[in-house]
């Protein structure tokens, strides 16, 4: 069974700065990619950003530059940098993992964390 723990959220002004982790724990896997996607109120849920085992990263086109997702594989675990906050940056982040089990591909996600951006 595959556990992912969530930290980081929480409410900061616009412009200010948050750092959200997620650490997988569980039985062996293989890490295909991990990632967060965030769903603000009456929205569907939707990318924030992603990082492969290999290390690339995708960004949707509304946080790009202002945030940034990097690993510690031999914690695996995930971070996302988040600056120059927006109000509409608002949401619960959700963190997502990829993995292998024997070549059979799961997909798992976080309880979330709410982010509010406010003045």
């Amino acid at each position: 069974q595959v556990q992912l723990v969530e930290s980081g959220g929480g409410l900061v002004q616009p412009g200010g700065s948050l750092r959200l982790s997620c650490a997988a724990s569980g039985s062996r896997f293989s890490i295909l990619a991990m990632g967060w996607y965030r769903q603000a109120p009456g929205k569907q849920r939707e990318l924030a950003a992603t990082i492969t085992s290999n290390g690339i990263t995708n960004y949707a086109a509304s946080v790009k530059d202002r945030f940034a997702i990097s690993r510690d594989n031999a914690k695996n675990t995930v971070y996302l940098q988040m600056n120059s906050l927006k109000l509409e940056d608002t949401a619960v982040y959700y963190c997502n993992l990829q993995i292998a089990v024997a070549t059979m591909p799961y997909n798992y996600w976080g309880q979330g964390t709410q982010v509010t951006v406010s003045s």
